[in-house]
């Protein structure tokens, strides 16, 4: 179970994982580029560092710092644009911590309706 909170023109994505039982495991903020509409649907970008949270919002950490440093090293990722992925998770971070639209403590309990059905994807078109 997982599900995914995306605003449009955010440069993240909030995740929230369930375990098995059904309780909110934890919640993973994930930093990318603002969805783009294409003619199948969505595309976004991965920015390497993420931020993984706990369930009661107490404690958070960084994941794949290295990674990004790298990236950076590497020079596939500047130094500004690290900073404002950095700068990015901690706007959002704070949104989430603060429990504030669309990261409201409501979305803890939220289970889907058992009787929707999964939908089915049209078929692919060529581009």
């Amino acid at each position: 179970g997982a599900l995914i909170l995306q605003i449009p023109t955010a440069a993240h994505a909030l995740i929230g994982f369930w375990d098995a039982s059904g309780r909110l495991a934890t919640w993973y903020l994930n930093l990318q580029t603002p969805l783009r509409r294409t003619a199948l649907g969505f595309d976004t970008l991965d920015h390497i560092l993420d931020i993984v949270v706990s369930p009661d919002r107490r404690s958070w950490e960084w994941k794949d710092e290295a990674p990004l440093a790298e990236a950076v090293s590497r020079g596939l990722v500047t130094p500004e644009a690290a900073q404002e992925i950095r700068s990015e998770g901690e706007r959002a971070l704070q949104l989430l911590l603060a429990g504030q639209p669309p990261f409201a403590p409501l979305w803890e309990h939220w289970a889907p309706d058992p009787t929707w059905r999964i939908p089915t994807l049209p078929p692919a078109t060529a581009i």
